[in-house]
């Protein structure tokens, strides 16, 4: 009779176990084949795995907890591991440096993407601008890519779960799930899953870590990409073959995105070198440091750059002397675009400012122009569509 009681409270252990994996598999979605990635991490001995997103990714968080589980998972390979994540940044920058931060280090077998949270929080894009940078990541891994296996993460803010709570969806997961659904990826929506688990009182927010998950909340996710991954890869990969290319969603999105360099372009009045950071008052990240940015900081100086493409933008650290820049294209009137952000009231922000983006693709000339005081402008990159 003594052993009832702790029978009952093994079960009762086993079924909560269960029950906490069946709600994990629950919010996740599994499409398409993962064959490529399996068949090359057991065939060759290598393998790349890049991982793009903001300061999610770039903290210490979910991104070594999955490159642990591949380790493991894959015990003979090599991997090198892609660590592409800067914080604040959101998919449209996602677009345009995909280049330079993943694909410039060869071809990407396995690649994970999140920018929910930053697309939310810190865009405050419209669905149709979320499109844009989503599927332009996505579009142009795939392209020059062909094999590679995609998972998409929803990571969570306080925003995202009310939105479920409404019995809605936010607008940027509804955008990065329409295209991961478009292109047969597989997603995994932790902001639903902690949402769900915080209403049942399985756990709080604090607890979970909030928007930078601690070790639990990143333990969570991590299994959550597990309990894909092992689905995905129960049966035995025997080939490659490239994934198919739909249609693209939306005409106008960041598709063979790229930075554009500084060499010609004309100046007056802009500079082209490492700002004097320790005089110029707000935060900075040390990542930035020691860089040549083309910037100003003067009333009426202008700068001047050609381009070909379709679309074209500033990747900018905007502090607190930012304001508006003014911007011709191919001759045409002065408009303006908002440089400064709620977040860089204090800080020197990496955000992107799209000047235009449905141009006819072809050769254009814009014209930057600051317009008065407390407009300093300072350029990272200058970004383009092709």
């Amino acid at each position: 009779m003594k052993r009832f009681p702790i029978l009952l409270s093994i079960f009762a252990l086993f079924f909560c176990l269960a029950a906490a994996r069946a709600e994990t598999v629950k919010n996740t979605t599994l499409r398409g084949s993962y064959s490529n990635s399996q068949f090359v991490f057991e065939t060759t001995g290598h393998g790349r795995v890049a991982f793009l997103g903001g300061s999610i990714t770039e903290m210490d968080g979910y991104r070594p907890m999955v490159c642990e589980f591949l380790q493991e998972r894959f015990p003979k390979t090599e991997f090198d591991f892609v660590a592409a994540g800067i914080s604040s940044t959101c998919s449209d920058t996602g677009a345009f440096r995909l280049e330079s931060d993943v694909l410039a280090h060869g071809p990407i077998d396995l690649f994970f993407l999140e920018f929910s949270v930053n697309d939310d929080q810190d865009g405050h894009f419209s669905l149709e601008h979320a499109i844009r940078g989503f599927e332009g990541v996505v579009r142009h891994i795939r392209t020059e890519c062909p094999n590679v296996d995609i998972v998409v993460t929803f990571f969570v803010n306080e925003n995202l779960m009310a939105r479920y709570r409404a019995g809605d969806e936010a607008v940027s997961i509804q955008a990065h799930r329409r295209v991961a659904e478009h292109y047969g990826i597989s997603t995994i929506n932790l902001a639903k899953e902690i949402q769900e688990e915080i209403d049942a009182k399985q756990i709080t927010w604090q607890e979970f870590g909030g928007v930078h998950p601690a070790p639990r909340g990143n333990r969570i996710c991590t299994e959550m990409i597990k309990s894909v991954l092992n689905e995905a890869w129960k049966t035995k990969a025997t080939a490659v073959k490239p994934h198919e290319m739909p249609a693209q969603i939306d005409p106008w999105s960041y598709v063979n995105g790229s930075f554009r360099g500084f060499d010609c372009v004309k100046t007056d009045g802009f500079q082209i070198s490492v700002p004097d950071w320790k005089n110029i008052p707000g935060g900075f990240r040390g990542r930035f440091g020691g860089r040549n940015l083309l910037w100003a900081d003067q009333p009426g100086a202008t700068c001047e750059f050609q381009f070909v493409g379709k679309a074209v933008g500033l990747y900018v650290l905007a502090g607190p002397d930012s304001g508006k820049v003014e911007f011709s294209i191919d001759g045409g009137e002065f408009r303006s675009a908002e440089v400064h952000h709620a977040y860089s009231t204090g800080l020197h922000y990496p955000r992107t400012v799209m000047l235009a983006d449905e141009l006819e693709r072809g050769q254009h000339t814009v014209t930057l122009r600051i317009p008065g005081e407390n407009c300093a402008l300072r350029i990272l990159e200058i970004c383009v569509g092709k």
